[in-house]
């Protein structure tokens, strides 16, 4: 079995200006980003603050091209809350979210980021306040930049209280480096 290569984070397209790479990734993002106790249908619960692990896996076609990442994450009720609104107000999108109960939200979202149309659906599981499970799929009409859809799957598991120097929203990569969040 091939190993995956390994990144703390799923990989920018830099051939796109920075506002249009900022959309993408909001975009690309904001299915996985459920977790961040979203609660626009329903009522999820509120997520515990502290530090967690967020381990995923993207697959990105043609090719299968799969990339591992993890990195941890300290978050607060106020963190969460503000990657809430933003998620709401990403402009060129429009999103659905459904609650179907029992910790499940499913969404399906719709974006147009530099001419191209991004479709995804996701569903989100969250176990309590300390465990969500994600799972996202979008397609790209036209392709960008040869990616013609990914998938992307999460795991999220509340670990602890966030270090001393590390603010909500910070994350924290495998190697111990730290990016610093600008809220």
């Amino acid at each position: 079995m091939q190993r995956a290569p390994t990144s703390p984070l799923p990989s920018p397209w830099p051939a796109l200006n920075a506002s249009a790479l900022a959309l993408l990734a909001l975009a690309l993002l904001a299915l996985t980003l459920l977790p961040a106790g979203l609660a626009l249908a329903g009522d999820p619960p509120k997520l515990r603050e502290g530090l967690w692990e967020v381990r995923g896996q993207t697959v990105e076609n043609p090719g299968a091209k799969r990339t591992v990442f993890a990195y941890q994450l300290c978050r607060d009720h106020a963190y969460d809350d503000a990657a809430n609104n933003e998620l709401k107000d990403v402009a060129g999108c429009s999103t659905v979210i459904n609650d179907l109960g029992g910790g499940r939200l499913a969404s399906t979202s719709s974006c147009q980021v530099s001419g191209v149309t991004i479709d995804s659906n996701g569903l989100t599981v969250y176990k309590g306040d300390t465990v969500t499970h994600a799972e996202s799929h979008a397609t790209f009409t036209p392709p960008l930049e040869g990616k013609s859809d990914e998938s992307i799957t999460q795991d999220q598991k509340f670990i602890g209280k966030c270090p001393a120097g590390v603010k909500p929203g910070d994350r924290i990569a495998p190697d111990g480096r730290i990016w610093h969040s600008n809220q």
